[in-house]
């Protein structure tokens, strides 16, 4: 076995150099097959949208039955989606619901008292403090991207 740093025999090298400049020259050539160079396809044919008749809803459904029923897939039925617990949520209601409460007002032209304004403030500024504070204090594991299998 011939080490790297083993000078190439004189033959090998110019046959190299010779593969590299043909690979260079043809860049960007597409290939030509030759008339009995014609790839083998076993799948059957699946039909593109514009072969299908708009008027016939049936061609649709013949063409998505050329698959074969076993080997489509079927995804499993996503678990529901998880609700937070009742703070958290009022700490969210809070971040996002109060700007787009306020924006709510000022694009119908709504004018509302000054305790309004002070208290659309302070539900903002809590609950970003609270979320802020139930944050974790150490790091989480740079390796953890959180999939779980």
């Amino acid at each position: 076995m011939a080490r790297d740093d083993e000078p190439e025999p004189a033959d090998l090298a110019r046959e190299r150099e010779r593969e590299w400049q043909e690979i260079i020259e043809n860049f960007g050539d597409r290939a030509v097959l030759e008339p009995g160079d014609e790839p083998v396809v076993d799948a059957p044919r699946r039909a593109a949208p514009d072969d299908l008749d708009q008027d016939d809803p049936g061609a649709t459904a013949a063409a998505r039955d050329q698959v074969p029923p076993d080997e489509e897939f079927v995804p499993p039925t996503p678990p529901p989606v998880p609700r937070p617990p009742f703070d958290r949520l009022l700490a969210w209601t809070g971040v996002f619901g109060v700007p787009a409460l306020v924006l709510f007002f000022i694009v119908v032209g709504v004018t509302l008292p000054a305790w309004t304004g002070l208290l659309f403030a302070a539900a903002f500024i809590g609950g970003f403090g609270y979320l802020v504070i139930q944050m974790p204090d150490e790091p989480r594991d740079p390796w953890d991207d959180g999939a779980v299998l």
